[in-house]
């Protein structure tokens, strides 16, 4: 059995005071994550092409359109520090343009699902990056290299986005809307090849400050799972980017590039 998940579009989000309370007191205790580590140029020599989209969708969590099939697929299974491989965690992503979105086709081999049960998955979903999630860093302004976009959607199609700046604290406004669109699709079977969820998002590119595309320049992306039941020791953090340090996904730093193509 196969089960697919469909978001509606967003015009605006309600984040209430309890969440934005929690955001302030959380933020503070999450990961050493110092900036420091972010500073410095970048260190990623990895690129991706996007290609152009001529004609716009909506998200429905099918990767078999034509579109994905010309598009460039990267794939990863090690660990975020680059020295353990979970291939039954393997990822595949694919970038695509338009002129008014940005899209993001994941492909996620998994082995058990790991996601917040009998939930909306219509209201965001603050710390779902604590059960199994695909994510998406990207920054259309590289020379700010501490303020960046994060966007998030975990099988069953509950999602979360973020404006970043880890100059300040808390460094994640979960108040910012991009009013992305998302579907998830995923496949069950008693097959383990056919163990794979998948996901497309498309994001406005005005929400990222972009009033014309292609861009001039490249941006800078990095693309990550979280996998797996348990606590973070047992679960898998996987990057596509690999970041050394190995304690937190948020070293845009590390980020590779994302090139525009027709």
């Amino acid at each position: 059995m196969d089960r697919r998940y469909r978001s509606a579009d967003r015009t605006s989000k309600l984040v209430s005071l309890g969440i934005m309370a929690a955001i302030a007191i959380v933020a503070v205790a999450v990961e050493a994550r110092t900036l420091s580590q972010d500073s410095g140029p970048y260190t990623s020599d990895a690129e991706i092409s996007a290609r152009f989209c001529r004609h716009d969708f909506v998200p429905d969590g099918d990767l078999g359109k034509p579109a994905w099939k010309h598009a460039q697929w990267v794939e990863f299974a090690h660990d975020m520090g680059g020295r353990l491989s979970y291939p039954g965690a393997a990822t595949r992503v694919a970038v695509l343009w338009s002129r008014r979105y940005l899209y993001v086709g994941f492909s996620c081999r998994y082995d058990r699902l790991n996601i917040y049960e009998g939930e909306d998955p219509a209201r965001e979903r603050w710390e779902l990056w604590n059960r199994d999630v695909a994510e998406v860093f990207v920054n259309p302004q590289p020379e700010r290299v501490t303020h960046y976009y994060e966007v998030e959607v975990a099988p069953n199609n509950q999602w979360i986005d973020l404006e970043i700046d880890k100059t300040k604290v808390p460094f994640n406004d979960a108040g910012w809307n991009s009013g992305f669109t998302h579907a998830t699709h995923i496949g069950e079977s008693g097959d383990p090849a056919s163990r794979i969820w998948t996901c497309e998002m498309r994001i406005p590119v005005t929400a990222l400050g972009v009033t014309a595309m292609p861009p001039a320049h490249d941006w800078r992306i990095n693309f990550f799972r979280a996998d797996g039941p348990g606590g973070d020791a047992e679960r898998r953090f996987l990057a596509w980017n690999t970041i050394p340090e190995g304690k937190t996904f948020h070293v845009p730093g590390r980020f590779g590039r994302l090139r525009f193509r027709k």
